[in-house]
């Protein structure tokens, strides 16, 4: 048994966020099913509800995923006829994605699957969102501090 206090499992952040994550995960899996879509499959259509017709490179950013992550996805969304990605005119090296008009149908029916899910958290609308901002401003400031350690070495 360990002396630290500091090293019990229900101690840790990390393993108090990894659980509420595998929990809601699993949770927006077992609804999005009925939609054929995946979880990250939901992700890259939430960026692009959000905002229509990015560059991929966009995307990446926005969800902080690699191309080696992000390409599959995709292309089961192309697949899915779901998206579709057009290279720009300008310059054919950025490739953009683009809704298609079944996504853009699907999207109310996915809109109410969040609310489910927002539901079942058991918060209050105020204490929903005050999670959320406390959660981002955490990522902010993790990702500060890496870009500052990442800088410095």
């Amino acid at each position: 048994m360990s002396q630290f206090e500091n090293l019990q499992l229900d101690q840790q952040l990390c393993f108090a966020l990894y659980s509420a994550t595998n929990s809601i995960t699993r949770l927006y899996r077992s609804l999005l099913d009925d939609y054929d879509l995946t979880y990250p499959q939901y992700l890259v259509l939430l960026v692009l509800w959000e905002k229509d017709n990015v560059a991929i490179k966009e995307v990446m950013k926005r969800l902080k995923l690699d191309s080696g992550t992000l390409s599959p996805i995709i292309k089961r969304l192309q697949n899915a006829g779901l998206v579709e990605k057009v290279r720009t005119d300008k310059d054919e090296r950025i490739v953009r994605l683009m809704l298609t008009d079944k996504s853009r149908q699907l999207e109310p029916a996915i809109a109410k699957v969040q609310d489910k899910v927002a539901c079942q958290t058991g918060l209050s609308s105020s204490e929903f969102f005050e999670l959320l901002d406390r959660l981002n401003q955490l990522a902010s400031s993790l990702n500060q501090k890496e870009a500052k350690q990442s800088a410095a070495s």
